[in-house]
Formats: structure tokens, sequence, C-alpha cells
């Protein structure tokens, strides 16, 4: 009923910038959240950063000051800035909504299809 499209990933050095964007289109009622997560090879999806309806965010402590999520009600769409990338922020970034269809009676966890994110020391 959700989908999610990412983009703006890329191969970047050490220190540059890069925007990801997410747009959630289909038959959408009311979104309450949206956020990015990213995974690392051998490592655990985590939470980057998330956006709730109403403009209370939420970073992880790694890109607290780096990073900044921002959303576009009008247009259901997600973006993060990330500014000031280090190495480590190397990862597959997946954007996450928390949405409701307009033929559902509650809210489900939709993921993008991940974007991949590379930061060259």
């Amino acid at each position: 009923q959700v989908q999610l499209v990412e983009s703006g990933g890329g191969l970047v050095q050490a220190g540059g910038s890069l925007r990801l964007s997410c747009a959630a289109s289909g038959s959408i009622f009311r979104i309450s959240a949206m956020g990015w997560y990213r995974q690392a090879p051998g490592k655990q999806r985590e939470l980057v950063a998330t956006f709730q309806t109403g403009g209370s965010t939420n970073y992880a402590d790694s890109v607290k000051g780096r990073f900044t999520i921002s959303v576009d009600n009008a247009k259901n769409t997600a973006y993060l800035q990330m500014n000031g990338l280090k190495f480590e922020d190397t990862a597959v970034y997946y954007c996450n909504t928390r949405a409701r269809g307009w033929s559902s009676d509650r809210e489900y966890d939709y993921w993008g299809q991940g974007t991949q994110v590379t930061v060259s020391s």
C-alpha cells in the first residue's frame, strides 16, 4: 500500500556531503513518522535519524551535529542531509515510514530498498 523510493546515495570523500531523499507513495491515509536507518557490512541495522509528525527529531549519537533529517509533508518526502561524512558512515541507508493506508485499520512500518553510501578515507 505504501512504497518508498530512495535516492541520493553514492561515493564521496571523507569530509564531503550527500543528501538522501525518500519519497513515499501509494494509498496513504496518514504518515506518523519517517526515518533513516543504515546497515554496514557485518553489522546490524541501526537507527540514524527519525522525524515524527509534529516536528520532533531523534538522532544517533554518532551523527549528531553532522546529519539533519527533514520532511516535506506536502510531498511525503524525507531528506537526510549528511555533512562531514566519515569512513565509518559507509553503509546501505534505508528509509522507513510508519504509515496507515486507506484500507488499513492501523499503522505499519514500511521500508525502502536501500541506497549505498560509500565514504572514501
